[in-house]
């Protein structure tokens, strides 16, 4: 069985270890929700042994095999920037067979996980990272890296209706953060906002704009706190300058000065067009 090099742990309880998700959500493999969807699936072995509960705690001497490859020890963070197409599932894998973000990234890409989510029918920038820490980091809402995006919406508004949001609004119960909305123009019967978040729950802003009647037809992730998606073209992944990310992400996480090797800068790979289920083979 191959051997790896114990994965170091830190903040442990004496005698206790943390958690597996954790551990390896911190060694880049998956989210930690990911990792619990993984073992459930029988992917994860300890010491030769099939995990069946992600409640297995290591200790840092431990042999880790998902998917029968060795977790390598933890590298320097890096981040890459993605644009996202429409069509594809912000997922590692898709029981129902449907096209995914990871499946269509460069082969050279280290594993990666990403940063928050974008739905199927969104599209913009999404962030990779190899470091499950700076991926927590950058996702907790006291963070408070503003999320910026550009809605396209059937219907009619206005700029005061628009301002009923920014303080949060109650979507089945819970409420919101602040949620600012300025109407860029008035197309026909759509609607062009832009709008900032800093929380990001799940279909936030489609959900948001619905309260006041309106339909999003397309949705355009624009910046994640100072990343900015740019001229960067659908399809296309870019590394993040490590000067870059020290700068703007070093008080989140230890950014080492030392360049990563490999540096992946790739053209489009794809422009999905995805209608429904796709067959499998």
């Amino acid at each position: 069985m191959p051997q790896i090099k114990a994965i170091k742990t830190a903040h442990k309880t004496a005698n206790k270890g943390e958690r597996i998700a954790k551990v390896l959500a911190r060694a880049g493999v998956a989210s930690r929700r990911e990792v619990e969807r993984m073992i459930a699936a029988g992917r994860i072995a300890v010491n030769g042994t099939v995990l069946d509960t992600p409640a297995f705690l290591i200790s840092g001497h431990e042999t880790i095999l998902v998917d029968n490859k060795p977790v390598e020890a933890k590298t320097a963070p890096r981040l890459w920037r993605y644009h996202k197409p429409v069509g594809l599932l912000t997922t590692h894998m898709d029981p129902g067979g449907r096209p995914t973000v990871f499946e269509n990234l460069p082969k050279d890409l280290p594993r990666v996980i990403s940063i928050g989510r974008l739905d199927m029918t969104s599209e913009g920038l999404l962030l990779l990272t190899n470091d499950g820490e700076l991926a927590r980091k950058l996702e907790l809402p006291k963070t408070g890296f503003a999320r910026k995006y550009r809605a396209r919406a059937y219907g009619k508004t206005t700029q005061g209706r628009l301002d009923k949001l920014k303080n949060g609004i109650l979507i089945d119960g819970v409420k919101t953060g602040p949620i600012e909305a300025i109407l860029d123009k008035q197309q026909g019967t759509n609607a062009w906002i832009s709008l900032t978040i800093r929380e990001g729950k799940n279909r936030e802003i489609r959900r948001a704009l619905e309260t006041l009647g309106l339909k999003v037809n397309r949705l355009i992730r624009l910046s994640y706190g100072p990343i900015q998606l740019g001229d960067l073209r659908r399809g296309q992944v870019e590394e993040v300058k490590p000067k870059t990310l020290r700068d703007q992400l070093g008080h989140l996480v230890d950014v080492p000065k030392e360049r990563p090797t490999g540096t992946i800068k790739s053209k489009p790979k794809m422009k999905s067009n995805y209608k429904g289920k796709r067959k499998r083979k």
